[in-house]
């Protein structure tokens, strides 16, 4: 049995004759009857084929809207015989290709290794982003280290929350302490000695320097968590929030 044409994703009229149980003059003959009504022949182009005689024959072939079209004018069950072709055919043409010689085999495994290439180049290049933020990384962590005051995620973890840093946030926002568009607190709760905003500006040689902005929580600041989310609150250490 023929399939798909190349790769223009066509199918023959022989094809047709012979899923349809159909004589072929009688496929070509519908078709002409088709192109006479005015349908696009963009969809059925026709060429010639060499028969066993060896002899020069016409035949179409067919593009799938082409292949519903002459399909339209038979019955149900041949209709149906066109249309489960053309699903084999599309499910065989998204499967891989099994190499048939040596030249495609090798062909293969050029493939393989260009792409084997290229996700290791991927890999270097994101090695290379993080080489390049793992300095403003170590900057910050610099800049905000503190005997007295830790950040959001030391916070969770000290107070064995059961969640972590961007959970806090999240709750914290939702709790009206923070902003509910961004992850800094109100300054009422600023005011109360719970939190405070720290920026600096970081100087890099043969770099642009950049500011970076973190949320500290004091002390205080960690028996006030500590009270929210449903630990005993120290005595004397909670400040009233007005």
């Amino acid at each position: 049995m023929a399939t798909l044409i190349h790769e223009t994703d066509r199918m023959s009229s022989l094809e047709i004759a012979e899923l349809t149980g159909k004589r072929h003059d009688v496929i070509l003959r519908d078709i002409r009857n088709l192109l006479k009504q005015g349908v696009n022949a963009h969809n059925f182009v026709e060429v010639e084929y060499t028969d066993k005689k060896g002899e020069k024959r016409p035949c179409f072939e067919l593009t799938k809207k082409g292949c519903l079209i002459l399909a339209s004018g038979y019955d149900a069950v041949l209709r149906e015989k066109i249309i489960d072709r053309w699903e084999l055919l599309e499910i065989e043409k998204r499967q891989p290709k099994t190499p048939q010689n040596y030249l495609e085999a090798l062909k293969a495994l050029v493939s393989s290794e260009e792409e084997k290439q290229r996700l290791a180049l991927e890999k270097k290049q994101l090695e290379q982003q993080n080489a390049k933020l793992q300095p403003k990384a170590a900057f910050a962590d610099a800049a905000f280290a503190t005997d007295d005051k830790i950040d959001i995620g030391m916070s969770a973890k000290i107070l064995k929350l059961g969640f972590g840093r961007n959970t806090l946030f999240d709750k914290l926002r939702k709790a009206g302490v923070f902003f509910a568009n961004r992850n800094e607190p109100k300054q009422r709760f600023i005011d109360a000695g719970y939190f405070e905003m720290k920026e600096k500006f970081i100087e890099r040689n043969n770099h642009p320097g950049f500011v970076v902005t973190k949320v500290l929580v004091t002390q205080k600041g960690l028996a006030y968590l500590n009270h929210l989310f449903g630990g005993n609150p120290s005595d004397g250490k909670l400040a009233k929030i007005v």
